[in-house]
């Protein structure tokens, strides 16, 4: 995709965003229009995969996005049918159209969560001394978790795209899926340190598609925040509000101290 794409497309995104908003917090969608949140969530996907072709050159970024992209399918598609991993649920028919059982809609949605995740967690390889890797992917898994405590009950009890078969003691959502969604995150973003960190630092570049996919997961999280307090699923909200209040702060500690590291490093060369 050409360079002078990207910002029309992030803006794009945006008034979608706004428009989704608006329609889901004054309770206005109409059923016709349902298919609006499939298009948003593989719109957000389309987002995060033009940041993995920016920041990790575009041949590495596909792979990267075709092993994202391809496990979390796999590993979906297992779950559904066996209850393994994630739990018992089956997804319903109005989440779009579904390959090996599972709506492509995840794929896209898997990309976005790891993708954000990742611009928040990489700092944390820089500045840590000993198991940088280790350190990164369970960074990045928690990250990437704390935004499943906000998505799954507003996308079980308010949307029902998908419905638990077991009882679970968080909105009726299984402990195991929570679970599933820390290891499977934990183990695609050690995959992705250890293709992209060598030489003591992140062989990415850094693009106008980093600050991005940190709005983007924010803007994600606020989405489906103010869905849950009008729907009064005050729990979730105040999980969520509590998670941004560690996350994004811990960012920008660990960011500004890279940086004074790197000029100290710089200094001491000259």
């Amino acid at each position: 995709m050409p360079y002078q794409l990207d910002t029309v497309l992030f803006r794009f995104f945006i008034f979608w965003y706004i428009c989704g908003v608006v329609l889901l917090t004054f309770d206005l969608l109409p059923m016709w229009l349902e298919w609006a949140n499939v298009v948003f969530l593989i719109l957000a996907g389309l987002l995060a995969m033009v940041y993995f072709t920016r920041a990790f050159h575009f041949k590495k970024g596909l792979l990267m996005i075709a092993f994202v992209f391809v496990l979390s399918m796999l590993i979906e598609s297992f779950g559904v049918k066996t209850g393994l991993f994630f739990g018992d649920y089956t997804y319903e028919s109005d989440f779009g159209p579904k390959l090996l059982g599972v709506p492509i809609t995840i794929g896209f949605a898997w990309v976005m969560v790891i993708a954000t995740s990742h611009t928040l967690a990489r700092p944390i390889a820089n500045i840590v001394s000993r198991m940088k890797g280790i350190a990164y992917a369970l960074y990045a898994a928690f990250i990437a978790t704390a935004l499943d405590f906000i998505i799954d009950p507003v996308a079980f009890q308010v949307k029902q795209y998908w419905i638990w078969h077991e009882p679970g003691y968080y909105y009726g959502i299984p402990a195991s899926n929570f679970y599933g969604w820390f290891i499977l995150s934990f183990v695609i973003h050690y995959c992705l340190y250890t293709f992209f960190f060598k030489n003591n630092k992140w062989t990415s570049q850094q693009t106008a598609w980093d600050l991005r996919m940190r709005l983007l997961y924010f803007l994600m999280t606020f989405m489906f925040l103010i869905v849950a307090l009008v729907n009064t699923l005050f729990l979730a909200a105040v999980l969520s509000i509590i998670f941004l209040l560690i996350i994004y702060p811990i960012y920008y500690v660990t960011n500004n101290r890279r940086a004074v590291d790197d000029k100290s490093r710089k200094k001491r060369i000259v």
